[in-house]
């Protein structure tokens, strides 16, 4: 028998049918090896990644910016307050006899709550009847003063005071003390809401 006369070989039968089926447009075997053969995987993975990589660091630039505008803020609250705690102290408690009331009457401006209601009643019965019948003069002054906790709308200050307290004629008397300030920030303004000596 010639070669060309020759029965074909069983294997070579099977692989020539197995091209013709993955080729065939019905088959759906051929479609998925076709399908996965044409992908182009590194804009496939470009396509994919990207949008999420966009999306995590736009998140963490957002997450960044808060927390920088979050400690810029409690910086600017640690300034103003210990700032605000150290002039009202100083208002609080300083007066000359002639000027005592226009005095605390202006620095119950500089407080809020509790507190403003139970300076008013102090200095109104006590204080400034006493300072001008007794010609009391009184200077306050701040040497040291730290945030200890400062929020954007509430903040606590530690301070150290000294008075100076002159009687009519009599020689001026000194005293140190230190003092919890606490502050409220009520309509853009740093206001004492309590006053304790520690």
């Amino acid at each position: 028998m010639s070669s060309v006369d020759a029965p074909p070989n069983a294997t070579d039968t099977e692989q020539t049918n197995a091209g013709i089926r993955d080729d065939q447009p019905g088959s759906d075997h051929g479609e998925s090896v076709t399908w996965w053969r044409g992908v182009r995987w590194p804009s496939a993975a470009a396509y994919l990644l990207l949008p999420g990589l966009a999306l995590l660091l736009a998140c963490a630039a957002g997450l960044l910016r808060w927390q920088d505008g979050s400690a810029r803020a409690a910086a600017a609250a640690r300034t103003e307050s210990v700032q605000a705690a150290a002039e009202g102290t100083v208002a609080l408690l300083s007066y000359g006899p002639d000027t005592v009331q226009v005095e605390l009457e202006a620095a119950r401006t500089r407080l809020t709550g509790a507190f403003l209601d139970a300076y008013t009643r102090l200095t109104r019965e006590v204080v400034i009847p006493g300072a001008q019948q007794k010609q009391i003069s009184a200077v306050a002054t701040v040497p040291a003063a730290a945030s200890t906790s400062a929020a954007t709308d509430h903040a606590v200050v530690l301070l150290f005071v000294n008075q100076t307290i002159i009687v009519g004629q009599d020689a001026p008397t000194s005293t140190a003390s230190s003092v919890r300030v606490t502050l409220e920030k009520i309509d853009g303004r740093w206001l004492i809401s309590h006053f304790d000596p520690v």
